[in-house]
């Protein structure tokens, strides 16, 4: 009789473990910010002191989470669709050209081998993937279509082909196309009334924030310019840089947080796209990360990779003050995604060994 009650004690240490491992987690918010590195963003005197110091006391900080390239867009490709960067996107597509194929087929990790910016259908995104899963997806972009002389409050890019004007910020508008992945991809783009429902702007969060019913399973969101750190000194004369970061993480985080679906079962994951390129780490790498096949230089331009960012979680399954040192990096959050929502694994977040959150992050068993 000992002997079983000792067997149901570790069964239940064992389900502990698994729980801790793979939490019930269905709705990921993934929050992106601009060019950072680590040892600025959380050293001991961060200028953010609300993401270097307060976020941290209540969720996870992930001290070895890498970018994946060198500038922008390329880290927000491999975040929904694993590709990896191309000199095209490397450059952060000043023309929105199309993607020019070397092979009619994906290769053996999933690569559209090539170079341009517009991916072809056969290139398939975690958006995608969950509307075939029967769950609902949403990209909210801060002041996407303030000027609609430039661009569209949905959907808002620029035709294949054409000069990409939205790089820069305006005092009316700070929106760049190049931090919202989602227009890069002709599966999404070419069905303007999916497109146009998916991709909205950040005005539309908060209404859909006040159910569960309306929260979408996967959330993506790009402040604009200024406020994702982009823009050190913001064009109309407002704080940038990590005054900005701060300003609009107090306005954004809370309400998030306080959500029915982030209570229920949800998970934050706040971010930078690359680091500051400065420094041994700024063009680091983690995980075996691989270039893309033939490309003329390295991800990461300088090195292998986007360099050493850092990222903080917050989740009902994270303890405050969680701290982790296993390394991950862009592709291992889409690995993570697809493992949450059992689905399949796009271009290199299917790379074999590439570790996800688990029990070292996810260190609370239930809400």
């Amino acid at each position: 009789m000992r002997g079983l009650t000792i067997l149901a004690a570790l069964l239940a240490v064992v389900a502990s473990g698994s729980a801790a491992a793979a939490p019930a987690v269905r709705h990921v918010f993934i929050l992106m910010l601009e060019n950072q590195s680590f040892h600025v963003t959380f050293g001991k005197n961060s200028p953010a002191p609300y993401l270097g110091n307060t976020l941290p006391a209540q969720g996870a900080l992930l001290k070895q989470y890498y970018g994946t390239g060198h500038f922008s867009l390329d880290n927000y490709l491999t975040l929904i669709s694993g590709q990896a960067p191309n000199p095209e996107t490397q450059a952060d597509c000043p023309i929105v050209s199309e993607f020019r194929l070397e092979q009619p087929d994906l290769d053996a990790n999933g690569q559209a081998l090539g170079i341009g910016c517009l991916y072809p259908p056969m290139v398939k995104t975690v958006a995608d993937q969950l509307e075939a899963a029967k769950l609902t997806w949403r990209g909210y972009m801060e002041d996407m279509g303030n000027d609609p002389t430039r661009e569209s409050a949905t959907c808002g890019h620029m035709p294949p082909g054409a000069a990409e004007r939205t790089g820069r910020a305006t005092v009316k508008d700070k929106y760049a196309a190049k931090h919202n992945p989602f227009v890069y991809f002709h599966g999404i783009i070419d069905d303007q009334a999916r497109c146009d429902a998916h991709v909205v702007n950040l005005d539309r969060l908060p209404a859909d924030l006040a159910s569960l019913k309306t929260t979408p399973n996967y959330v993506f969101i790009t402040p604009n310019l200024c406020n994702d750190g982009h823009d050190a000194h913001c064009v109309d004369g407002g704080p940038g840089g990590f005054q900005a970061i701060d300003a609009f993480l107090q306005k954004w985080v809370p309400l998030i947080t306080g959500s029915a679906a982030f209570k229920k079962d949800g998970l934050l994951i706040i971010t930078f796209d690359e680091s500051d390129l400065s420094g041994a780490d700024g063009s680091a790498a983690c995980c075996g990360e691989q270039g893309l096949p033939g490309a003329p230089q390295q991800a990461g331009m300088n090195g292998p990779g986007g360099g050493l960012i850092g990222a903080v979680l917050l989740s009902p399954f994270i303890k405050p003050g969680t701290v982790s040192s296993e390394p991950y990096n862009h592709y291992s959050t889409l690995r993570y995604v697809e493992d949450t929502f059992k689905l399949p694994h796009l271009g290199y977040a299917g790379q074999p060994g590439l570790k996800v959150f688990g029990p070292d992050v996810f260190t609370r068993t239930a809400p």
